[in-house]
């Protein structure tokens, strides 16, 4: 597939698995995730969102094959340099809102992508779409912020963090059930603020 015409992450990507506010969120989401889902070594999964693969980093070694789809192709250049996830984890550089993979997983996962797609509702049913009945989901973001969190005017930013109560709604309305959030962490800038990050799951309910 042809790189994306807007990578936003082109000056990012080189020194991202340095950055603090990444590093917190991995090393806080990963093993919270590891505990949250029911895994086994046959699963097929998503990482949606990947980056530079700090969350299929937890994942991988619990599955049979992450999916890593991203829309940075110099994000998916940095995964696919980790020789540490050859073999385990597959970069797939795709917008699956127009070219959905024309498959379905075991598994959904995402950390801090979901506020960088414009229509919520709209990616919450192509999870469904892409999910086996039964498959479970889970999504790390920002809880509501003042849209503060990302400087000002940075490119790709659609949403200042999510209402927990209205996530489950979309979420319950796009076929998922059993819908739960917890606070994964607090992360902390250089500033002194504090930002909560939630890590929803759920489970995507069978076809009636």
């Amino acid at each position: 597939m042809a790189p994306m015409q807007n990578d936003h992450f082109a000056d990012k990507s080189g020194d991202w698995d340095t950055r603090p506010v990444p590093l917190q969120i991995s090393a806080s989401v990963g093993p919270l995730l590891r505990e949250s889902l029911e895994w086994n070594d046959g699963m097929r999964v998503m990482d949606f969102g990947a980056g530079t693969g700090l969350l299929a980093a937890h994942v991988a070694p619990l599955v049979a094959k992450v999916i890593a789809v991203d829309t940075s192709p110099s994000m998916l250049e940095a995964l696919a340099e980790k020789k540490e996830l050859r073999g385990m984890v597959e970069p797939r550089c795709q917008d699956i809102l127009l070219e959905p993979l024309g498959e379905q997983f075991d598994a959904i996962v995402s950390a801090m992508a979901l506020h960088h797609v414009q229509d919520t509702d709209q990616l919450l049913r192509i999870f469904r779409e892409h999910l086996k009945p039964g498959g479970q989901l889970a999504l790390a973001d920002l809880d509501a912020e003042d849209g503060t969190f990302h400087p000002p005017d940075t490119a790709g930013v659609f949403h200042s963090g999510f209402d927990r109560e209205d996530l489950r709604r979309k979420l319950e309305a796009a076929g998922f059930e059993a819908v739960r959030f917890e606070t994964a962490v607090e992360v902390a800038r250089e500033d002194g603020r504090t930002f909560p990050v939630f890590l929803l799951t759920a489970r995507a309910q069978s076809a009636r």
